[in-house]
């Protein structure tokens, strides 16, 4: 095989330091992949498989292919996103210059938990990574999004550790995991961050978890937050170092924006599963996955990138504390107050650009001129903002107001030092403001009046020599020169160097004509290095103020999500709500805030709650399908969230006792990859919010126990009704739908345990839902009414009832008759529940229909459907 060549000797010394990444290796314009490398990446972005020996046999020749540098971040974005690992290898010095093989090295490694450019990032959603480390009686876990700064960690213990864990990890949800040891050796860890949310794991180093290491690393990293930690804490602070270590060898920059970290307990936040929050929608809906019909549609107004990113937080973390919950109601009350102020206040956050991760990109040093021009032209929109808060007197606007900080300094150097406009590469030079620097309006002044200099030195030296016909001229080949005609050779002086003889003249040089030969020529290449000597000046001194923006972005984030709460609560007529410490749940018209949203062709039909510790615990909600049971049941569990969270609530009143889980066992599907049927998930899902639920949870149980046999399923349900509502084993609020009827004879027998139903009205063989909760059973299901309105055979219907009448007359179902009339098997509008729509139709004269009408019938009709 033919010896490799420097380069390639170069290459592989560099893709064998890293033998888990995609090596992007710099070759003049290109980054370019060679062997296994570029056979995936060309695979993987559909680009052209290329080869450099061409004149080698097949088999010898190293497969290759290359990305434009300029253009690299979308082909980076495309591979972090399918989740593989990236090392940047950067020219150290210019190629022009360099002495035999350029200097290269890793510069940088790209993982999906790390990305920090803006082209990569979604707007409004953290990117974070991940550390677990696994003690011996639970884990400790830290989440960090390098983008924004943002550092947080938590320890588990005790009987449910494994549990409490995964909520966690399923609320930050990382795109990346850094393991210790023993997380790594957890089977159901790794595979719930691989398979559930879909989670790049890597095993870090067991040594950079040593708790002594960890620490250290903790120490020199942050300047708060290790004050006083509890001793649980300890296993939180090794995976904060394990993590550390792991940014510090990946990203080899300053991470100096990580100034703080966060230590909470499980005390702070209402916990939420995977389940419910899919069960409720709060950030996206359970079948598209969009935004749009999800709790976070409704609520999120916010006008920046760091509100949206905020609010989403919040809606995944409401808040324990009925003080710190009360203060952020009493400023949503403010703001909804003054409709005026409330609508400039976001107008003029609309104008505000992502302070976090602007000021990450500059310490990071990947900032360009556009980034710190964004930077001052945001923070320029925050004293507007600072005295439309003066008026209100809430106690958390005021102290946001007093927390943001302009940073007149920086802005106004920034003002300075840079143009309005700047180009995209801070290392093409032009984006220096005049008169900031007079060494760049020097070389400005030399690359515009060039001309201007030549024709003084021609005039100058005239003047000292007496030749009139002087010249001062310029060629590729000798550069500037002085021409003198051979008449007036006699007057040259001495200090003139002959440069070049022709037939009717001499050319000359002089010391001052070469000066300014240099200086010309030489201006271009020195102000681009100058302007970027003093752009990365001023880069350090905006990253020096980190402290200082990130406070201020925290606190413009929160105004904007207070705004975005106030907002809604206005338009969609919400009201205050009542947080404190009782086990009251009363709710006075609730009303379902997305689907109140999504109708348009009629009202939502209001409904109230009333639910405590005492002879109010469990409800049993009966009542026919489609009618509203499960509508009912999540928008209680949403005001309640939205309520925690700091929000008004789409009620006339509501009264909440402060819940610290909300648990849902709402719908089914079989999981095939994980080998469960329906029934399996359904039970599972009750064992967990069996095990976990307290006295202050709240339970929404849909349907308990149809996904196996009549009797199986009944005795089921109303074993863990039984449960629910005893108070020696747990005796939580619980809303309990069901269509076990036979079960509503529990009220009265049980303590706590009330019927209601859903209020429905027959006429003839139709059913009209009242989608109102009233007290007592249901009187009856209305399947087979169901059944039609959903548009099934009018055949099928009429056998239904036949076999229906039977079955209560507790004799068996007559077999069908042999040979049935002949059935199209077409489904009539009556069997599809649109009466309305069959009438309209016969009152229709189609001859006289004009084309437009019958368009604009068709619609309505369609419409009515």
């Amino acid at each position: 095989m033919a010896e490799l060549t420097p380069m390639m000797k170069q290459y592989n010394q560099m893709k064998a330091e890293h033998p888990d990444c995609i090596l992007m290796f710099r070759l003049g314009d290109f980054y370019e992949m060679f062997n296994e490398d570029a056979k995936l990446v060309s695979k993987e972005l559909d680009l052209t498989l290329t080869t450099r020996d061409r004149n080698k046999p097949a088999e010898e020749r190293t497969p290759m292919c290359g990305v434009p540098y300029h253009s690299v971040e979308a082909y980076l974005a495309r591979l972090i996103a399918k989740g593989y690992k990236v090392a940047i290898c950067e020219q150290m010095e210019d190629p022009a210059l360099a002495k035999g093989l350029v200097d290269r090295d890793i510069i940088r490694i790209v993982t999906p938990g790390t990305v920090i450019d803006a082209s990569m990032l979604e707007e409004g959603k953290n990117n974070f990574i991940a550390a677990v480390c696994r003690t011996g009686s639970g884990a400790g876990a830290c989440f960090c999004d390098i983008s924004t700064g943002e550092v947080s960690a938590t320890a588990f213990s005790g009987r449910d550790w494994q549990e409490h864990l995964f909520n966690e990890l399923g609320r930050f949800a990382p795109r990346e995991a850094v393991l210790d040891t023993a997380a790594w050796e957890d089977v159901e860890l790794r595979e719930f961050l691989r398979l559930r949310l879909d989670c790049r794991c890597e095993l870090g180093r067991e040594e950079d978890f040593a708790p002594d290491r960890a620490m250290e690393t903790a120490r020199k990293q942050f300047r708060t937050g290790l004050e006083d930690l509890p001793g649980e804490a300890e296993a939180a602070v090794r995976a904060c170092g394990g993590l550390l270590i792991y940014l510090y060898e990946t990203q080899k920059t300053d991470l100096s924006h990580l100034t703080a970290f966060r230590y909470y307990t499980g005390g702070e936040f209402m916990e939420l599963d995977l389940t419910a929050r899919r069960n409720l929608e709060l950030t996206e809906t359970m079948r598209g996955k969009e935004k749009k019909g999800s709790l976070l549609w409704v609520l999120d107004k916010t006008r920046t990138a760091m509100g949206h990113r905020l609010i989403r937080s919040w809606m995944e973390r409401p808040l324990l504390s009925p003080v710190q919950v009360n203060k952020r109601l009493d400023a949503v009350e403010d703001l909804v107050g003054d409709a005026i102020a409330r609508q400039e206040i976001a107008e003029c956050l609309r104008e505000v650009t992502d302070l976090e991760r602007l000021i990450g990109r500059i310490v990071y040093g990947t900032a360009g001129a556009r980034d710190l021009v964004a930077l001052s032209g945001g923070l320029g929109k925050l004293p507007r903002l600072r005295a439309l808060l003066a008026p209100f007197c809430s106690s958390l606007l005021t102290v946001l107001r007093e927390s943001i900080d302009d940073l007149q300094d920086l802005r106004e150097h920034i003002a300075r030092a840079l143009v309005e406009e700047p180009p995209f590469s801070v290392r093409e030079g032009g984006f220096i403001k005049a008169g900031y620097n007079s060494d760049v309006d020097y070389l400005r002044d030399i690359m515009t009046n060039g001309k201007s200099m030549v024709a003084s030195i021609e005039q100058s030296e005239r003047e000292k020599t007496g030749i009139k016909n002087l010249k001062v001229g310029y060629n590729k080949v000798f550069g500037y020169y002085i021409e003198v005609s051979k008449a007036n050779y006699d007057l040259v002086p001495d200090t003139y160097i002959r440069k070049q003889t022709l037939v009717n003249c001499e050319r000359f040089i002089t010391q001052e004509l070469k000066d300014m030969e240099h200086t010309i020529l030489s201006a271009q290449d020195r102000i681009v290095a100058l302007e970027y000597e003093l752009f990365c000046a001023l880069r350090e001194t905006a990253a020096k103020e980190v402290s200082r923006i990130q406070q201020t972005a925290a606190a413009v984030a929160q105004v904007d999500v207070l705004t975005s709460f106030a907002t809604v609560a206005a338009a969609g007529g919400y009201c205050k709500p009542t947080v404190d410490l009782s086990d009251k749940l009363d709710i006075t018209e609730g009303r379902h805030p997305v689907v109140e949203k999504v109708l348009k062709d009629a009202l939502f039909v209001p409904n109230d709650v009333h639910m405590d510790a005492g002879e109010n615990l469990v409800a049993i909600i009966t009542g026919p399908n489609m009618a509203g049971k499960s509508t009912y049941m999540r928008q209680t569990a949403l005001i309640v969230l939205m309520a925690q969270m700091g929000a008004f609530v789409p009620a006339r009143s509501a009264h909440v006792g402060i819940v610290d889980r909300v648990f849902t066992r709402v719908g089914a599907s079989d999981d095939l990859a994980a080998g469960q049927s329906t029934f399996m998930v359904e039970m599972t899902e009750v064992a967990e919010l069996l095990r976990n639920a307290t006295a202050k949870s709240l339970l929404i149980l849909d349907e308990i126990g149809r996904g196996t046999s009549t009797y199986d399923g009944m005795s089921i349900a109303r074993a863990v009704l039984e449960y629910c509502a005893d108070k020696r084993r747990l005796g939580c609020k619980t809303l309990f739908a069901t269509h076990y009827h036979e079960l509503t004879c529990l009220e009265g027998q049980i303590p706590g345990v009330k019927n209601y139903n859903v209020a429905a009205k027959k006429r003839k063989d139709d059913v009209i839902f009242l989608r109102k909760i009233v007290p007592g059973p249901a009187d009856q299901s209305y399947g087979i009414e169901v059944a039609g309105l959903a548009g099934v055979p009018s055949r099928v219907i009429d056998r239904a009832r036949d076999i229906l009448s039977e079955l209560e007359a507790e004799g068996c179902p007559a077999p069908a008759p042999a040979a049935p009339a002949a059935d199209s098997g077409q489904v009539s509008f009556l069997d599809m529940g649109a009466s309305e729509v069959a009438d309209r139709l016969r009152q229709v004269d189609i001859d006289t229909l004009t084309p437009i009408e019958a368009m604009n019938l068709l619609y309505e009709l369609k419409k009515k459907l």
